[in-house]
């Protein structure tokens, strides 16, 4: 037998993994209300037409070429131009790295950036790629608490303690994936000022960085004035092309001390070759053309928001906070007879059929909840709340 690597093996992606119970009972004809996955696009919402038009029209003009392997030109200008706009960050063209997604960049990004032992800072609970690339450089994914009671805003004095001398970066998801936190100036201004403390990077994943439902996004490239901010965003979720896979990151570096990782990122960018060329064309026209569509979709996405936030807090020994931003809730389990939470999640699944995600698969600090996302429309959610409300009050009462 030939053996895999054990870094590969020990990789584990929550998020898609809880699909493959869901594909058996789906096999005999069970209907099973997934919201496990957040891609919007599996539900009522769409790229805007003029990327798509854009997207198609690249193609059919020829553009199905190896691009640059920092993305096009006109691209990055474009993404020069909307970071000013949004966050009055002052880059140029040769600070932006065009990527196959988030998830492509935290790749480099992590590639460029650890040596075996190194360690990573990131939010608990998290998204699961930040942990699991992290082990896969041979690197220690390191957890630090985000509070529950504070809107899951992030622990700065637990931070302050994780970081030692082999830490590498800080990581801030904002707003936060899965708990839909949005931080608040104060916070980011603080996770600033440990990292300089400390000579190391920010980085900041802003891929929802326009899906904010009471407050607005900050970044922490706007509040720098000397530490190294690294900031990753692209079209899956504000520009609503998650199956495009195209990203992107900036170097927010007055005192060019990434100098050197830029330099190992530029190497894995050019191993790679380039990201999807056609669909880059659809990034500048959405980068530049209109954004009234999100308008009329984050007024969707309020509704099934507040709907989903009331429903669940009714439901006896399930209680949750409201996000601010993106598109997940984050539910506690508050009593019942199951070991943990993924027992939970699974008896959910396999007798009301509705499928959500543990949350000890986003981190420690995930234990004892679990991860839906509100993307279907209300009524979709009603029948989904009907069932998990009968399937706790039928638990806790036997």
């Amino acid at each position: 037998m030939v053996r895999a690597s054990k870094r590969a093996l020990s990789i584990e992606y929550a998020i898609r993994d809880v699909v493959l119970p869901a594909r058996e009972l789906e096999k005999k004809g069970i209907k099973v209300i997934r919201l496990n996955i957040g891609d919007p696009v599996k539900f009522d919402f769409q790229p805007p037409e003029h990327m798509k038009e854009a997207y198609c029209k690249a193609i059919k003009e020829g553009h199905n070429y190896y691009g640059d392997s920092e993305g096009l030109m006109e691209l990055r200008e474009a993404i020069v131009e909307r970071e000013k706009k949004k966050n009055g960050v002052n880059i140029t063209p040769d600070d932006v790295r065009v990527t196959a997604a988030v998830t492509e960049a935290l790749q480099m990004i992590f590639g460029a950036l650890l040596d075996p032992g190194d360690e990573i800072l990131i939010p608990g609970p998290s998204y699961p790629p930040y942990t699991g690339l992290v082990k896969f450089y041979g690197g220690v994914p390191v957890e630090y608490r985000t509070i529950e009671e504070e809107g899951w805003q992030p622990d700065i004095d637990d931070l302050r303690k994780k970081i030692t001398e082999r830490t590498k970066a800080i990581a801030v998801i904002n707003p936060n994936n899965p708990t839909g936190a949005l931080y608040d100036k104060k916070t980011l201004e603080e996770i600033i000022n440990i990292a300089g403390e400390h000579d190391i990077p920010v980085l900041s994943d802003e891929i929802y960085d326009l899906m904010t439902y009471e407050g607005k996004h900050i970044s922490p490239a706007s509040l720098t004035k000397d530490v190294p901010v690294i900031v990753m965003n692209g079209l899956s979720k504000v520009y609503f092309a998650t199956g495009w896979r195209l990203g992107y990151m900036y170097f927010v570096d007055p005192e060019g001390k990434l100098s050197e990782v830029r330099e190992a990122i530029d190497k894995l960018a050019r191993i790679r070759l380039c990201p999807n060329t056609p669909a880059q064309f659809a990034a500048i026209a959405g980068l530049r053309g209109p954004m009234d569509y999100l308008e009329e979709y984050m007024k969707k996405l309020k509704e099934r928001r507040d709907y989903i936030y009331k429903r669940l807090n009714e439901i006896p020994g399930i209680s949750t906070t409201k996000p601010q931003g993106a598109f997940y809730i984050f539910p506690r389990i508050e009593e019942g007879p199951w070991k943990d939470d993924k027992e939970f999640v699974l008896d959910v699944l396999h007798n009301a059929h509705v499928l959500f995600v543990h949350g000890s698969g986003f981190g420690e600090y995930g234990r004892g909840h679990f991860r839906a996302v509100f993307l279907p429309p209300v009524e979709v959610l009603e029948e989904a709340m009907n069932r998990f409300e009968k399937f706790m009050r039928e638990k806790l009462s036997s």
